[in-house]
């Protein structure tokens, strides 16, 4: 499973709204970027046929719902960005990650628990 950038837009709207019809989904994704009902609708019914949103028909409106997690999504992605990218090697994902960003003394702290808790492991 790989999503676009347009449909992993769609799909953080839905996990931060939870399920949502398409015209309030086209009514989000319109306040940042110029994009048409039409063009919505259509990315989410090719969505729903690849298994990454579910839908139910209620009268005249379809209510759509993420059919995949956020973590799981997340994982994939990042599973197929160290391989491809940085050909498999999580240290240097890390390494350049923490080169090329301020990272906060909070998230430092998280990233050393995390590594204390791997080792534990």
């Amino acid at each position: 499973m790989k999503p676009t950038d347009a449909e992993l837009e769609i799909l953080h709207m839905l996990w931060a709204n939870g399920p949502s019809t398409v015209r309030q989904v086209h009514e989000t994704l319109s306040q940042s970027r110029d994009i048409g009902y039409t063009t919505a609708l259509k990315l989410m019914q090719i969505m729903f046929e690849k298994g990454l949103l579910t839908r139910t028909e209620d009268s005249r409106s379809h209510t759509y719902s993420a059919a995949v997690s956020e973590e799981d999504t997340q994982r994939g992605l990042v599973d197929r960005f160290v391989e491809t990218a940085f050909r498999g090697s999580a240290s240097k994902l890390v390494m350049q990650v923490l080169g090329q960003h301020k990272t906060s003394r909070e998230e430092l702290d998280e990233i050393k628990k995390l590594l204390n808790n791997l080792e534990r492991d």
